[in-house]
């Protein structure tokens, strides 16, 4: 199954289907992209930023909880 849009983050560059910018956050997380935000835990976007400071954190957090 072939994907119809793809959203990477590669060496700085934020790339969205045929679309690219600078990266703007310096883990990746929380990257905008129009009114949501790229999760590169879950490999998905949510609605409000991650509440974690930094990946390390929210990889913290799932290892004490058990999930996000």
């Amino acid at each position: 199954m072939e994907k119809v849009w793809r959203f990477t983050i590669e060496h700085g560059t934020v790339t969205s289907g045929a679309r690219s910018r600078k990266q703007l956050s310096p883990s990746g997380c929380n990257e905008p992209f129009k009114d949501r935000y790229w999760c590169p835990k879950r490999q998905w976007f949510r609605r409000a930023p991650c509440p974690f400071v930094n990946r390390r954190e929210c990889e913290n957090y799932q290892l004490m909880c058990g999930s996000l």
